[in-house]
């Protein structure tokens, strides 16, 4: 409409549809709950994007949601990360169905999740600019300015004829994903402290006339940084960045320049040619100081931006959106108080600030020239690579794998922990069992001798397994894989309090 209305209530409004707010109204419509995504861009998914990774625990949630076998199936298995000069994380290890990195352009990652938003019955609203955002006690007020309608749910088409319009929206909850810049954070008054922690980084999509030996190819020689990754379609992505040619991010960019940085960095150009897209960014270390104020939520980028070292940008933000899809919809169907959203910035938040110090300690040792910080970083990468404990926490970080999530006093030693894809009595796995957003009570004893009927009522979000193995702890196990209650006991009662209190 033009002028200035009011549009039904959506139970929660998600704004930007990249990879979070993606695989977020996915969970969202998967549990029932009304979503519609807002983006100012128009629908199409664009391959100048900078993430190029998939690590483990990403992989673990995308599996939850039965995308992880489409994803391997068209991206590359890495087994060992190379972060810097002579540091390798070999990731063979890991208690993981997926002991690797997954090299997958972010483009892939947004066309399926895009899929499965649209099958859940997600409402997007291409070419809709927020430019105003107010709450109140019983819901938010998004103002916003379309150049398009409605694509109705899963549709993906325009259900009616372009045009400028401004119209109030109001929702629930709004969650921003809508990246560095983000409308949602600058309108609840949330800063955005931090610096740039690298400037003058060169971006390119080039054809190689020699392929590189490796799946990734990265190097850092303290005057020079590259990175070179393949799309898959026969062009690579090359990131790079000289300490002699600090300039403007609209500083013109050409062939050359790319070409010069990649021998520095990697000792050769690898014949690159025909670039079909090149650009300037700077790489800005930040975090908002609250995830949540009121009904507002803020995830992936909005809430926290960090070098691309380690490739750990997307996938901190998937990350957030599977800890806060669950909790949300928890909250709207009635089934928890609204006290559980404060537990995403509890959970979310230490985590950001984590990946914030691990991806600028990795870039600064790539940047190290000096005699005394090169020498850092040779001890830094003996360290890691000598030490397993050490190795252990390092990988841990960088796949995402190694956090936990802080536990009430007195609970459990196992509350909080991630949960491996442990197998399960029927000859099922756990991450199989988790699909539809469901909690899944693992209790000891074989599926016929279960003593009570934990899902009478909750078999649309609950779903109960054994342990294949003789354990005799019940673990109950929240839907983004994480240990919402144990008890060594299983004592029925016990068991029954506890879904009542987690599930519903």
């Amino acid at each position: 409409m033009n002028g200035t209305g009011t549009q039904d209530t959506h139970s929660v409004i998600v704004v930007g549809a990249g990879p979070t707010g993606l695989l977020l109204a996915g969970d969202l419509a998967t549990a029932g709950v009304p979503v519609t995504v807002l983006d100012k861009r128009p629908r199409e998914i664009s391959n100048l994007s900078r993430a190029f990774v998939l690590h483990a625990r990403t992989l673990e949630e995308l599996d939850a949601r039965d995308l992880a076998d489409r994803l391997e199936s068209v991206g590359r298995p890495l087994e060992n990360l190379q972060l810097f000069g002579r540091l390798d994380l070999d990731l063979g290890g890991l208690h993981s169905r997926f002991r690797h990195v997954l090299v997958i352009p972010q483009y892939e990652v947004e066309k399926a999740l895009l899929e499965r938003a649209e099958r859940a019955g997600v409402t997007f609203r291409y070419g809709t600019e927020v430019t105003r955002l107010t709450q109140d006690a019983d819901g938010v007020t998004v103002t916003v300015a379309s150049s398009e309608k409605d694509t109705g749910k899963g549709s993906g088409k325009d259900s009616g004829a372009p045009g400028p319009a401004t119209e109030r929206l109001r929702a629930a909850y709004v969650v921003g994903a809508d990246g560095l810049h983000s409308t949602v954070r600058k309108s609840v008054g949330l800063p955005f402290p931090g610096h740039a922690v690298i400037r003058s980084v060169v971006l390119a999509d080039v054809r190689l006339a020699e392929e590189p030996e490796a799946l990734l190819t990265v190097n850092a020689t303290g005057k020079a940084f590259a990175f070179l990754a393949p799309f898959g379609d026969g062009y690579h992505r090359v990131i790079g960045w000289n300490r002699d040619r600090v300039v403007s991010d609209h500083a013109p960019l050409d062939l050359d320049e790319v070409k010069e940085i990649t021998r520095l960095a990697l000792g050769r150009d690898f014949g690159m040619h025909d670039p079909r897209w090149m650009s300037r960014f700077h790489s800005d270390e930040r975090q908002a100081p609250a995830y949540r104020v009121g009904r507002v939520l803020l995830a992936g980028d909005a809430a926290h931006v960090h070098s691309p070292a380690g490739g750990q940008g997307m996938n901190t933000g998937l990350q957030d959106a599977a800890n806060l899809g669950w909790k949300l919809a928890q909250v709207v169907h009635g089934r928890a108080d609204d006290a559980l959203l404060d537990s995403y910035q509890a959970e979310r938040h230490p985590v950001g600030r984590a990946v914030l110090r691990s991806s600028g300690g990795i870039v600064r040792l790539a940047m190290a020239h000096r005699p005394w910080s090169r020498g850092l970083r040779a001890a830094v990468a003996g360290v890691v690579d000598s030490v397993a404990p050490v190795r252990r926490r390092a990988t841990g970080q960088v796949t995402g794998v190694g956090y936990r999530y802080p536990a009430p006093r007195g609970a459990h030693r196992f509350t909080g922990m991630r949960v491996p894809d442990v197998a399960l009595a029927d000859g099922g796995r756990l991450y199989a069992s988790l699909r539809g957003g469901r909690f899944v009570l693992i209790t000891p004893g074989a599926p016929e001798t279960a003593a009570h009927p934990y899902d009478e009522g909750r078999k649309d979000r609950l779903a109960v397994e054994h342990w294949a193995s003789d354990r005799r702890t019940a673990v109950l196990v929240r839907p983004d894989g994480y240990v919402a209650w144990a008890s060594d006991s299983a004592d029925p009662a016990g068991v029954e309090a506890a879904l009542e209190r987690h599930v519903g």
